[in-house]
């Protein structure tokens, strides 16, 4: 555990996970860790294996008060990326806000609606344990969601990019087009929408 982690008990920390894929789902997530929570080995979810962090999800589902909310690709397209973001945050803080006391928000800036006092806080996932809790939570939920969706649409492989913009997903929207869960409003699904009514 990073020494520099702070636990406040009763504190609500909220984090997303999913901006940057051009499929699935943005998963927020809000976490309450209460008094007497062992926070050995919460960390941002980023610095975390795979293994690490299915334990630890499993650990704070368990011991924490979680809300967990999701922004669809159709909010995304609407909405853009960031403001679907904070939408889905905001829906995750007021389901558990009147179990907790002050928010703190990971980056740098605040949803529009906050039911409770708070702050945003840079890099708050190497800060705060309800942060870090909050990120694990999200990553897991959304990989997990991503997993679920490879057996859907197995020919994108989900399940190992999970909706990120790697070569292989590349290559995949190239030979098949986008399908039910992208990202129409991000470039290169929008890039590709575009070309195909060129032709």
């Amino acid at each position: 555990m990073p020494k520099s982690l702070i636990h406040i008990p009763g504190a609500i920390g909220t984090d997303e996970a999913g901006r940057g894929p051009l499929a699935g789902p943005v998963v927020a997530a809000a976490v309450i860790l209460p008094e007497g929570f062992d926070i050995k080995g919460i960390n941002d979810s980023k610095k975390l294996d795979h293994q690490r962090r299915e334990h630890m999800f499993s650990r704070i589902m368990e011991g924490a008060i979680v809300a967990v909310e999701m922004a669809e690709p159709e909010e995304i397209d609407r909405l853009n990326i960031l403001w679907a973001s904070m939408a889905a945050m905001e829906r995750a803080l007021w389901a558990i806000s009147s179990q907790g006391t002050y928010i703190y928000v990971d980056g740098n800036r605040l949803p529009k609606q906050m039911p409770k006092e708070g702050e945003a806080v840079v890099k708050g996932d190497g800060k705060y344990a309800c942060i870090a809790a909050a990120s694990i939570v999200a990553k897991v939920t959304r990989d997990r969601l991503m997993v679920e969706y490879a057996s859907q649409f197995p020919q994108y492989g989900f399940d190992r990019h999970f909706g990120y913009p790697t070569p292989e997903h590349f290559e995949a929207i190239r030979q098949h087009g986008p399908c039910a869960i992208h990202r129409r409003s991000f470039a290169p699904i929008r890039d590709y929408e575009q070309l195909c009514l060129t032709f």
